[in-house]
């Protein structure tokens, strides 16, 4: 059984990741402070030169490949943001990096940033599970080093130095709220947020039209369900053993939101919070508003975990703001 990471090795990953990284700032918000009348912090990790947070994670996960695998070349499945890591570390670290993903509606703006970070695309079926199992095959077929996009422990401790920077730079902290595809991020602050302060509440947001990672954690058990959002950054089908292991008895609450709620959050975050963010970035800012009554006067941060949208969804998440003003 692959074990879990520790808040060691997330100490450890933010030392690997120094050097290619810089830590994100963590900024309060008036705005959204004055609509939750609470003290709302954003980590933004939008601010990376992926524009999302899992460039972490593939730089820990690559500077800790031997030389063997690296020159067996890596591939992975993505529907961006983590192919998008994984082609960038391959650069870094000298690696050929492949990443199957799904043929059906790719964001362009993420096929072009993977393409130009020097990725060999892989488009098979029409939905990120069936580019994944198709990853796995030319694995095993052709002997490339597969990079699993959740069940990887130092993708989990990369990931996690998110939080970590949260609680170091936000010590008081009390609700954590982080978006759940796959379930890394919310992995990675669980790990840390309960070796730190086990008080802290972390808080995981899906789509309720991509929902399996809930039902997961709900039932005890990985769990598919069918897909549809238009949030790729979430959009999964099925939970993944290691994330859910990790927050099965340590995640404090999960939200579900409407597709339409995120795109709210989106058009709020660049009205209210200068912001911009994708659909899966604006994901934690949907759900914490839906929580919104229940947060008065606590202080919390809200991670928009990526902000690589394409102007169509920027454009119809910015016209249900309006309609909903």
């Amino acid at each position: 059984m692959i074990q879990p990471p520790t808040l060691r090795d997330v100490y450890e990953a933010r030392k690997t990741i120094a050097p290619y990284l810089a830590r994100t700032p963590l900024h309060y918000s008036a705005g959204l402070s004055q609509i939750f009348e609470a003290d709302v912090y954003l980590k933004h990790e939008e601010y990376h030169p992926l524009g999302a947070f899992k460039g972490r994670g593939g730089i820990n996960l690559l500077a800790h490949l031997s030389e063997e695998e690296r020159s067996r070349g890596v591939i992975t499945a993505s529907t961006g943001n983590h192919g998008q890591s994984i082609a960038n570390a391959c650069r870094v670290f000298g690696s050929r990096a492949l990443i199957a993903l799904p043929a059906k509606d790719p964001n362009p703006l993420k096929v072009a940033a993977m393409e130009a970070l020097g990725g060999e695309l892989v488009f098979y079926g029409d939905s990120f599970d069936e580019a994944k199992a198709h990853a796995e095959r030319l694995a095993r077929e052709e002997g490339y080093r597969y990079v699993h996009p959740t069940d990887e422990p130092l993708l989990i401790a990369g990931v996690g130095t998110q939080a970590l920077e949260i609680i170091e730079d936000l010590p008081d902290v009390e609700v954590m709220y982080l978006p759940l595809g796959g379930g890394s991020g919310v992995a990675g602050a669980c790990v840390v947020a309960n070796a730190v302060n086990p008080d802290i509440r972390v808080r995981a947001v899906q789509s309720e039209t991509a929902p399996a990672g809930y039902m997961s954690w709900q039932q005890g058990q990985l769990v598919q369900a069918s897909m549809s959002t238009f949030a790729e950054g979430i959009a999964t089908m099925s939970g993944y053993e290691l994330p859910q292991r990790i927050i099965r008895h340590i995640l404090d609450d999960f939200v579900l939101v409407s597709d339409d709620e995120l795109r709210y959050a989106m058009g709020m975050l660049v009205e209210k919070a200068h912001t911009l963010s994708e659909g899966a970035g604006a994901a934690a800012t949907a759900g914490a508003f839906k929580q919104r009554e229940s947060l008065k006067g606590r202080k919390i941060s809200i991670t928009v975990s990526g902000a690589n949208t394409t102007a169509a969804h920027l454009e119809a998440a910015l016209e249900v703001y309006r309609q909903s003003q």
